[in-house]
């Protein structure tokens, strides 16, 4: 499970919820810094926020597939629109979560992301 949002106060609410959860998590506080790790699990899922200083979640989805990182991604945004829905289902992320988030609809659709990671041949 890898967590891009630059809220760090977001950051650390969400890895000890998920931690609590049994997931293993990674957090990082930008776009640039995830593309910058070199050691990407094969499964799991990215959460990945919408809005971010630098690089928006849009962006960053778009280097990873290019780099061939195709782990299933949620965006979470706090400017849900129909249009970010339609570009972010464009954009191939499997779920859109509007902030605050409500843990329930968290987990339920991490725990479908990381599902479709499993199923999906390496």
């Amino acid at each position: 499970m890898i967590i891009v949002d630059d809220d760090p106060a977001v950051l650390r609410s969400l890895k000890f919820a998920l931690e609590i959860e049994g997931l293993d998590v990674r957090i990082y506080g930008d776009a640039q810094s995830l593309l910058l790790d070199d050691d990407l699990p094969a499964r799991g899922c990215l959460l990945i926020d919408y809005a971010m200083a630098g690089m928006d979640g849009f962006e960053l989805v778009d280097r990873l597939r290019r780099r061939n990182v195709r782990l299933p991604a949620i965006l979470m945004t706090g400017l849900l629109s129909r249009a970010v829905r339609e570009r972010a289902r464009r954009a191939g992320f499997c779920k859109v979560l509007e902030k605050p988030l409500h843990d329930s609809a968290l987990l339920d659709g991490i725990r479908s992301a990381l599902t479709r990671s499993q199923e999906r041949p390496q």
